[in-house]
């Protein structure tokens, strides 16, 4: 058995564990970080960056084959054709680059990293199980950053032809077709995916319908695009069961029964919080729900027990992470940090893409006199040039004074875009800000500016 000591310890090498102890170390706290598996985490192994990889392939893919029907733009395309196997080692390849960038970082901050499975003794001392053995590390603060994983849908266990995120993004072939149990953003993002790349996708929604965290107006033109992608929506649709022999998926929708015959189902009806295993039971840290409760710094109900990222309350999303972990190495390193963020974007890589920020309409407090503000992708030069001119941007401001409590948008590229749209709801500007700032021509940014100066004064191309 070996023993360690060092100030800080954080379990868990996704994108909040290790840029936690990067950032640390570089502040000159002695940090150990440990990771059972390959850091990077979920995110960078088989999430984010694997999934966007598939989506720019199948986009691509599908690029290609509306060129070779119909010769766009004036570009002739003939016999496009994907090869499954190249286009995985293409994936692997990025998530491998990406991995060794994070080991290469965390060596150069001065992290030592150790392999294996943490468990409490108690706050202060966690046991890691590896291949070399026990170690046994005593550290002045721990922060509990392991991240979350799939949830399994009840009478469908993952296993054989049923998949979840991670097999579906390591299948070995293109699926004929797959069933999508849950609409959510990673089920549309992996059944968009699949439909262009050429499989038969059905997606199955237990409820009224798609991304329910949205408003329909947002959601509109994602069901469009499903429909000409040829996707089967089924909503208010639950399944019943599964023959993995004959491939039969049983579905109930409504008082109808009924049957669909699919190579693969994926599941995709959420994440749990990997707080099991780690020996939590004896630290008794108040919980909400599966979750761990902190504070603004980011500490457990335990002094000196720190947790981010999935295994809190709020969005499980690896920005959220990240900026959680940036406050817990500042405060490790003695420094005054604490987390006062306004706003946590979201983005969906759907067809078309759709970001928030802020506050829907729908989520104003009702003592606030809002007023809500769209402009059409349609009227956007650069989006008649990229032959996309479906969507919009939105802006809900206060009717008083103009200040902008919340910006969404769907249509091309607008992931790109949300990272303004927060920093305007960080800095509190207001409406007459974003109309008087100079958007460059022809982008698909000037949207945010027509929809600002819409109710600033009149839109330019209104």
């Amino acid at each position: 058995m070996t023993d360690l000591r060092c100030k800080l310890l954080v379990i868990g090498g996704g994108p909040g564990g290790y840029v936690c102890a990067s950032r640390a170390a570089r502040m000159g706290v002695d940090t150990i970080l440990v990771e059972g598996n390959r850091v990077g985490g979920t995110c960078l192994n088989v999430g984010c960056i694997p999934s966007k990889a598939l989506i720019h392939t199948a986009q691509s893919y599908h690029h290609a084959l509306q060129q070779a029907a119909g010769a766009a733009h004036g570009v002739h395309v003939s016999d496009p054709r994907l090869d499954w196997n190249e286009a995985g080692e293409w994936r692997n390849d990025v998530v491998s680059r990406l991995c060794a960038g994070v080991t290469g970082l965390l060596e150069r901050s001065g992290v030592k990293s150790l392999s294996g499975w943490a468990t409490f003794r108690d706050g202060k001392t966690v046991e890691v199980r590896g291949e070399t053995g026990v170690t046994v590390i005593r550290a002045e603060h721990v922060v509990i950053a392991t991240g979350s994983r799939p949830v399994d849908l009840p009478g469908l266990p993952i296993g054989g032809r049923v998949l979840d995120s991670t097999g579906a993004l390591a299948l070995d072939h293109l699926p004929e077709s797959i069933a999508v149990v849950g609409a959510g953003y990673i089920g549309l993002e992996l059944g968009t995916a699949f439909a262009k790349l050429g499989s038969k996708v059905t997606m199955i929604e237990v409820g009224p319908r798609i991304l329910p965290l949205y408003d329909e107006k947002l959601t509109r033109p994602v069901r469009r695009r499903l429909d000409d992608l040829g996707v089967e929506l089924m909503l208010d649709t639950r399944v019943t069961g599964w023959d993995e022999g004959s491939s039969t998926l049983n579905l109930l929708g409504g008082d109808a029964e009924s049957a669909l015959n699919v190579q693969h189902v994926l599941v995709t009806i959420g994440r749990a919080p990997n707080t099991d295993g780690l020996g939590l039971e004896e630290l008794h840290l108040r919980q909400s729900g599966p979750f761990l409760e902190i504070d603004d710094r980011c500490q457990t109900s335990m002094r000196g027990v720190y947790a981010i990222g999935d295994v809190t309350p709020g969005p499980m999303l690896a920005h959220r992470a990240m900026a959680q972990a940036e406050v817990v190495a500042d405060v490790v390193a003695g420094k005054a940090a604490a987390w006062d963020r306004i706003c946590v974007p979201a983005v969906c890589f759907t067809d078309p893409e759709i970001v928030s920020v802020g506050a829907l309409p729908g989520e104003v407090p009702e003592d606030i006199k809002a007023v809500v503000k769209e402009f059409a992708f349609r009227a956007n030069g650069r989006a008649l040039t990229l032959d996309d001119v479906e969507g919009f941007v939105r802006i809900v401001y206060r009717e008083t004074d103009h200040l902008i409590l919340g910006v969404q948008a769907t249509g091309p590229g607008v992931s790109e875009l949300v990272s303004g749209f927060a920093l305007v709801i960080e800095a509190g500007l207001r409406l007459e800000d974003v109309a008087a700032t100079i958007h460059a021509h022809p982008t698909i940014s000037e949207a945010f500016q027509e929809a600002a100066l819409l109710g600033a004064s009149m839109a330019n191309h209104g």
